[in-house]
């Protein structure tokens, strides 16, 4: 079974195109990146299923028209309209550049979020809708924080136990208890 922890998302499907099953969808990557993929992964009624690409063209610089096996109609591809289209995080690793570009921060939700000895909870998102981006990690009191993701506070990355070892201000944690 496919788990969030193991997805990155990479686009999103917009709207169904003609009559044969295509769908429009605008994604990160070029046509040439996508033929990297297995296969894409949808969430459909809360679980995460594997579409298999048949076809894809280009539509647009982010936009592309693809075709889906096992989609041959417009009502089919109206399934997928709007939904958010996911890869494998293992395949997106091996297609995007080991740098410290904000792409690759995506890669660390899921991971664990540890002060000194304490741990602090789980990374579950990236905030990155304005020009400070920020680890939303849920704590185990189920509470929120926000921390800013900046190199002098990780101290580690930890990518077999997936852990990340942070030496954060005391007062940016108190300030948002």
């Amino acid at each position: 079974m496919i788990v969030r922890d193991q997805l990155i998302e990479i686009g999103q499907f917009n709207k169904s195109h003609g009559i044969n099953g295509e769908i429009s969808a605008t994604l990160d990557f070029d046509i040439d990146g996508m033929k990297a993929f297995s296969c894409l992964i949808v969430q459909v009624e809360g679980i995460f299923v594997p579409f298999f690409v048949a076809g894809i063209r280009e539509k647009s610089a982010q936009t592309m028209l693809l075709q889906i096996d096992g989609i041959s109609n417009e009502q089919e591809a109206t399934l997928l309209v709007n939904k958010k289209i996911y890869v494998l995080k293992s395949e997106y690793s091996a297609v995007m550049p080991d740098d410290d570009s904000e792409i690759g921060i995506e890669l660390l939700v899921g991971y664990d979020v540890m002060t000194g000895d304490n741990l602090l909870g789980k990374i579950i998102d990236i905030e990155d809708s304005t020009a400070n981006v920020l680890f939303v990690v849920q704590g185990n009191d189920g509470n929120e924080v926000l921390i800013p993701v900046v190199d002098d506070f990780i101290e580690g990355i930890d990518t077999d136990e997936q852990v990340i070892h942070m030496n954060l201000p005391e007062e940016l944690i108190t300030i948002q208890q």
